[in-house]
């Protein structure tokens, strides 16, 4: 797979492109004043009381520290808020009252990047939520074919990138495995221009009844030098961690 992506047009179409490799959700910078509130963010249980801006603005810069640009299509802030607001329960829940167009910065496949942001106001919080305001590029079309799952070893998919350590000497990834087994293992291959990780599980568990069901886990993944610009591959899907 390293091999296939060198040089490849998919590799070219990737380093033009604009890839969040960090969480585009960022939480208050004054961090969550309770227990309750880390409880409701993570469970992502918001109520939206008050307005949220409707603009005629389609497109955002994404600036780069080298001077390069790209425009992308610009996410509107109702949308915005339905991708972390996706919970309704009852129990602890996060407060919007508004929100308004700014800026943050976001590291890339290509480096931190300053990206438009909408800034919600959360209740009782001097600190917004931000959340990242622009589409990614779309992910390029692999070199190679893939895999077929449970091949090579017991092969499996990387479901998504979590995180990226500040100093790139680590990613964080949300990989896959049954209840009957003893979690998630993940390999890495690293080269000058990729990093492809080769995700499995640990041993089946022996007795007991098993039940048939999909669990996704995060696995911290070290890195001999740091991520730079390499491309984070699957090796199961033969393309980016998306």
């Amino acid at each position: 797979m390293a091999e296939a992506w060198q040089g490849s047009a998919a590799a070219a179409a990737w380093s033009r492109g604009y890839h969040p490799m960090a969480d585009v959700v960022q939480k208050p910078e004054s961090g969550w004043r309770s227990p309750a509130d880390e409880r409701a963010y993570a469970t992502k249980n918001f109520v939206l009381r008050g307005n949220l801006p409707t603009t005629a603005t389609v497109h955002g810069t994404v600036d780069w520290k080298s001077g390069t640009t790209i425009a992308r299509p610009l996410t509107g802030a109702q949308k915005a808020y339905e991708s972390f607001a996706i919970n309704r329960s009852d129990g602890p829940r996060l407060t919007v009252t508004g929100a308004r167009l700014g800026r943050t910065t976001i590291v890339t496949s290509r480096g931190t990047a300053t990206v438009p942001a909408w800034l919600f106001t959360l209740e009782g919080y001097d600190t917004p939520l931000k959340r990242v305001a622009v589409a990614p590029s779309e992910l390029p079309r692999s070199p190679i074919e893939p895999a077929r799952e449970g091949s090579a070893g017991g092969l499996r998919r990387v479901a998504r990138l979590t995180g990226t350590a500040v100093d790139g000497r680590s990613v964080t990834v949300r990989a896959t495995h049954g209840a009957c087994d003893d979690g998630p293992l993940v390999k890495v291959l690293e080269t000058d221009e990729s990093v492809v990780l080769y995700a499995s599980v640990a041993g089946a568990r022996s007795g007991g009844p098993c039940t048939a069901e999909m669990i996704e886990q995060d696995v911290k993944v070290e890195l001999r030098k740091p991520l730079g610009g390499r491309i984070l591959l699957d090796a199961l899907t033969g393309r980016p961690v998306p």
